[in-house]
C-alpha cells in the first residue's frame, strides 16, 4: 500500500502522533464541550490540509494521529491548533475565561512522535486509549479501597 501523498514537487509520508492536555490537566471535555472540541480540530485541519487518521478526546487531555504537509514544521501547526481552537472554545463557552487566565486554555508542551511503520498499532492505541484511561483509574480506586494493601 502506497501512503505517499504528493505537493507540487514533492513526495512525503509524514504522519505524526501527538498528545497535548488543557492547562492544569483539568478534566473539561465532556458532552458537548467534547463534540464542539473536535469539530473544532477537525475544521482548523482542513483549512492547513492536514490529515487526521485517527483521533480521542479523553476527558483531560487530546491524542491526533495526523499526516501533516513538509511545508509545515510539527511546532508551528501545534502553535496554530491550540492558538486557534482556544480562542474558538472561549468564542463558544464564555465561562471558561474565569478557570483560565489570559485565555491561556492548553499547557505550553506537547508529546510528538514520527510514526513510521508503526501507522496501525498507533491508531490502535489512539482508538482504544479512553477504555484503557477508564480500567487504569478503577485499578487506582481498587486499589486505595483494598483494606489488606493498608491505604495511600
Amino acid at each position: 500500500m502506497n501512503d505517499n501523498k504528493s505537493l507540487s514537487h514533492t513526495k512525503y509520508n509524514c504522519k505524526y502522533h501527538i498528545v497535548f492536555a488543557p492547562k492544569y490537566r483539568r478534566k473539561v471535555f465532556y458532552g458537548e464541550k467534547r463534540r464542539e472540541i473536535g469539530i473544532i480540530l477537525r475544521k482548523l485541519c482542513e483549512y492547513k490540509g492536514i490529515t487526521i487518521i485517527e483521533a480521542e478526546c479523553c476527558p483531560d487531555h487530546i491524542h491526533m494521529f495526523v499526516e501533516i504537509p513538509p511545508k509545515y514544521s510539527v511546532s508551528s501547526i501545534m502553535g496554530y491548533l491550540k492558538g486557534k481552537s482556544s480562542l474558538m472554545i472561549y468564542e463558544k463557552f464564555g465561562n471558561l475565561k474565569f478557570k483560565y487566565r489570559n485565555r491561556e486554555f492548553w499547557c505550553r508542551g506537547y508529546y510528538v512522535d514520527t510514526v513510521g511503520k508503526n501507522a496501525k498499532k498507533i491508531a490502535e492505541y489512539i482508538k482504544n486509549q479512553l477504555e484503557e484511561d477508564k480500567i487504569g483509574e478503577q485499578m487506582k480506586i481498587n486499589y486505595k479501597e483494598d483494606p489488606f494493601m493498608g491505604s495511600k
